[in-house]
Parts: structure tokens; C-alpha cells; sequence
């Protein structure tokens, strides 16, 4: 079978992977554990832990939930700007050179954070750097290179990565509880800075380009096995890649940033506010009641994402997602009402329910991505969607916070979750497969040329 062009090498990318071909282990798996400890750290620094601080920082600091949250919305929009032009550099350069500066900003930003008196000191920090150092380390880099590095098993290989995100929400949220009623807020910081620090910088090193720069083919196919007809959908894949400007041309560009844009928003509401909503003042519950919900429902959203990402593998991934999008709403739903009524079950149920739909997200989403665009210029189609996407995403904390701090309820926000994320979901019933355009032949490209006594 005709396999497609392998990319000219880059310099500057170090050594190549190490040999492991007597022993069967294709290097893309070391990147699958490489990715979820990267997104461990950094989902968990700049959404888990949000929560978890809001409550002791505002009371120490005398702000308003609002406030507190105009650096999170910063953060959003800056992370939304500076993927442009990260996930150029990851198609060209690979993401551990991006990895590895991002961690230094990313730790350095999360250690200040613990000194600040003032509030524009929290937007710099917070907002600003970190936003910088998450984005270079975070989700964009490390689904781009498992696409490039997986096309049969894509779904499977970002789900796994991808319970990194989940695991975060398990950990660290009784995590920073514990160290902060152990200290403070400030300790809790300085604690994440340092595991931040000494767990990214290894990790980073794993990050490779594509597989083809080291003689490899995606999903770990011997060339023999290309000859003998493997991973056809692998050169489908790269021949059929959409470059920017063209997927900027295609409508399923646009309705999968603005379906899973509405999910965004519903999962930006859930992590920082789920704690805060259910630890109120006139609330039922106590903050590590809340904390360990919280846990619960990421441990679920952990336990999740193998079951997804295999599904999505052998079933069109559109249909799953309306699935996970549905299924997040009535568990948002149900929460609701648990938690006016003070109903333990109820809760347990709707978070359970939450957890298991938007643990899908992640690959249910990238593999859309990946599989509807092709995996050579991915990079650059990912990063240029995320301005739209986030743009939805950032002002739903801000106004989540501006509405509780105006009316002093919930409910609002609960019940607008809930119809975000069931909207989101019709709506990534729209989108079709875009088709890429076949590239002229030589007859048709002189066939359309002006002639000489054609105006021009």
C-alpha cells in the first residue's frame, strides 16, 4: 500500500527514542504516561485546586468571589491566545521544548501566588503567568502529539492520558484541603509549586514529534506490517490532514468549537464552584464533605475515560459524545436538587452520573479533532480553535461568581449548566466529516489557466 510522505526531519529535537523493538514496547506508550502525569499537574494546578482556595484566600484577603475569580477568567483568555502560536511550534519542534519552559513559568508563578497581598498581584500571577506556563504544558501539547503518534488507537491512547485530568480532581482537592487546615492557603501553593516542579520536569523529556522522525510508523506498525496492509487509516489520515485555512473553510470546524465550547463552560462552573456551592454558610455540608464529592465525581470521570476512549475507537465518536454531553446534564440536574434537600443519595447519583459524562469529554473531543482533520498541521488546527472555545468558556466562572455574589444562590447557575450542556449536546449531532478537496490534477490546473487573449 502507498504510505504517506514522512515530514522532513527538525533539528534540535535531541536523541531519538530509545530501541525498544526487541522487546515490543512502542515509544508512543512511554509519551501516553508522559501526558497523563503532565496533565495530572497542570489540570490540577489551574482548575482542581481553585475551589479549594476560594473560600480561605477571599476571607484572609477580604475579596469578593468575583474578584477572586478574575484571574481565573484572565487566565482562560490569555491560554486561548497563546495556543495559536504553541501549537505551531508542536507541529515543527515537538512539545518537550515547550514543555519544559512552560514548567519552570508554571512552578515560579504557582510559588508567588503563595505571597500576595493584593489583588493585582493575584491577576498578574495567576492570570497571566501561570495562564502562560499551564498553556505550554497542558492539554494542547500533549493531545497533539499522542494524535500524531496514534491513529488506530487514538481514542484509546488519549482517553488513558487524558485520567490524568480526572486523577487530578481526586487528589488534589483533599490534597490542598489537608495542607491548608495543616497551615494555610499559602503552604498549599508552595506545595504544589514543588511537586509541579519535580514531577513535569521528567516528564517533559518524553515528549517526541512524530513517530516518522525516528523511522517509527503511528500506533507502534512495522513497516511490514504497512506492506501487508496495516494502518491504512494511518495514511489516510496524514493524506487527508486539513491545513489552518482550510478547516477555517469547513462548517464542522465550527460546531465542534461551539458544542464542546458550551461544555467548557459547564466544566469551568463545576471545578471552581461545586465546593464553594455545597460549604456555603447556609449550605449542608462542610467543606471536606464537599471536597469529597468533588473527588468522587473526578474519580468517576477517572474511571471513565478507558470505557470512552475505547468506545470511540470502534464507534463514531459524534454520537458518543451527545451521550456524555446528556448524561452531564441530568447528573447536574439531580445535584441540584440533592443539594437543596440535603440528600446524600441524591448527590452521590448526580455527581456519579456527572463524573461518568464528562469524563468522555477529553477524547471524545481530541479524537474528533484528530480524526475529522487529519494529524499533519493538527497543531495549528487544535490551537487556532481554542480563542472560540475558550472565549465561551472563560467569562462562565466570572459570571457564576458575579451572579452568586449578587443574588447569594446557586440555582442559576446550576440550571444554566444543565441546559449549556444539554444544548452542546444537540448540537454535536450537526456535525458531519468534513471532506477534504481533492488536489487538481496537472491537465486541470493548465485547463484553468487564462489564456493570452483572456482578460486577466
Amino acid at each position: 500500500m502507498a504510505t504517506a510522505t514522512r515530514p522532513a526531519a527538525q533539528p534540535d529535537r535531541g536523541a531519538p527514542p530509545p530501541a525498544d523493538e526487541s522487546r515490543g514496547i512502542y515509544f508512543g506508550y512511554y509519551i501516553v504516561g508522559a501526558a497523563l502525569v503532565a496533565q495530572f499537574i497542570a489540570i490540577g494546578a489551574q482548575a482542581s485546586v481553585s475551589g479549594v482556595f476560594m473560600d480561605p484566600m477571599i476571607d484572609e484577603l477580604d475579596w469578593t468571589r468575583t474578584e477572586f475569580t478574575y484571574a481565573q477568567t484572565i487566565n482562560r483568555f490569555l491560554m486561548a491566545f497563546a495556543g495559536v502560536w504553541i501549537g505551531v511550534y508542536v507541529d515543527r519542534l515537538g512539545g518537550r521544548p515547550v514543555m519544559l519552559i512552560g514548567t519552570l513559568i508554571l512552578a515560579a508563578s504557582l510559588f508567588s501566588v503563595s505571597i500576595v497581598e493584593e489583588l493585582w498581584q493575584w491577576v498578574l500571577l495567576r492570570g497571566i503567568i501561570f495562564a502562560l506556563g499551564a498553556a505550554m504544558v497542558g492539554n494542547l501539547v500533549v493531545n497533539v502529539t499522542l494524535s500524531k503518534w496514534f491513529v488506530d488507537r487514538r481514542g484509546r491512547a488519549i482517553a488513558v492520558a487524558a485520567m490524568g485530568v480526572s486523577l487530578a480532581g481526586v487528589v488534589w482537592p483533599p490534597l490542598m484541603n489537608w495542607i491548608i487546615d495543616q497551615s494555610d492557603w499559602r503552604g498549599g501553593w508552595q506545595a504544589l509549586a514543588v511537586i509541579a516542579l519535580v514531577v513535569l520536569l521528567p516528564a517533559s523529556l518524553f515528549m517526541r514529534r512524530t513517530p516518522e522522525d525516528y523511522g517509527l510508523n503511528p500506533d507502534g506498525y512495522s513497516d511490514q506490517a504497512l506492506r501487508e496492509g496495516a494502518g491504512e487509516a494511518a495514511a489516510a489520515d496524514y493524506r487527508n490532514s486539513f491545513t489552518r485555512a482550510e478547516a477555517l473553510r469547513t462548517r464542522a470546524f465550527y460546531l465542534v468549537v461551539f458544542a464542546f465550547g458550551l461544555g467548557g463552560v459547564g466544566i469551568g462552573v463545576i471545578l471552581l464552584h461545586t465546593v464553594p456551592f455545597l460549604s456555603a454558610e447556609d449550605g449542608n455540608f462542610t467543606r471536606t464533605q464537599a471536597t469529597s464529592l468533588s473527588a468522587l465525581m473526578s474519580f468517576l470521570a477517572f474511571a471513565a475515560k478507558p470505557f470512552w476512549g475505547f468506545l470511540t475507537d470502534k464507534f463514531e465518536p459524534k454520537y458518543l459524545s451527545t451521550a456524555a454531553f446528556w448524561l452531564a446534564a441530568a447528573g447536574t440536574f439531580i445535584i441540584l436538587g440533592g443539594a437543596e434537600s440535603g440528600s446524600w443519595p441524591a448527590l452521590i447519583g448526580g455527581f456519579a452520573l456527572l463524573g461518568w459524562g464528562f469524563g468522555g469529554f477529553i477524547p471524545l473531543q481530541e479524537t474528533i479533532w484528530g480524526s475529522y482533520f487529519g494529524r499533519r498541521y493538527l497543531g495549528a488546527v487544535r490551537s487556532v480553535a481554542m480563542p472560540f472555545a475558550l472565549f465561551l468558556g472563560a467569562g462562565g466562572p466570572l459570571a457564576a461568581s458575579y451572579y452568586v455574589d449578587f443574588l447569594g444562590s446557586y440555582t442559576g447557575v446550576f440550571m444554566t449548566v444543565t441546559a449549556l450542556w444539554a444544548l452542546g449536546g444537540a448540537m454535536v449531532l450537526l456535525i458531519t466529516r468534513p471532506t477534504k478537496p481533492a488536489e487538481p490534477t496537472l491537465l486541470e490546473v493548465l485547463m484553468k489557466r487564462p489564456s493570452a487573449t483572456e482578460p486577466r
